[in-house]
């Protein structure tokens, strides 16, 4: 059993629940994967993270570049306060 669930809510439109730390992170990533695939918008509701550490920063991150490469756009929405403050420590706020 995973701790954590990406789930497709249609339409470009993603849910993440559970722990997104270094824990999961990588496997996050891998789910992510097929789902972003051939996606031009993606959109993550981050309201249901239950734990998060600067492997869940870093995920953030990785998905943005990957969007970035691809031409795609990403937004994430209720990003946990943990989250914004381990952004806001390295300086990356702006980029979520």
């Amino acid at each position: 059993m995973s701790d954590f669930e990406l789930t497709e809510r249609g339409d470009g439109h993603f849910e993440l629940k559970g722990e997104m730390s270094f824990n999961t992170a990588e496997q996050i990533l891998r789910a992510s994967e097929k789902l972003f695939q051939r996606r031009t918008r993606i959109g993550i509701d981050l309201s249901a993270v239950t734990r998060t550490d600067s492997a869940g920063l870093a995920l953030l991150l990785e998905w943005i570049g990957r969007a970035h490469q691809s031409g795609s756009e990403i937004s994430f929405s209720t990003v946990p306060e943990k989250l914004r403050a381990i952004a806001e420590t390295a300086d990356v706020q702006q980029l979520l």
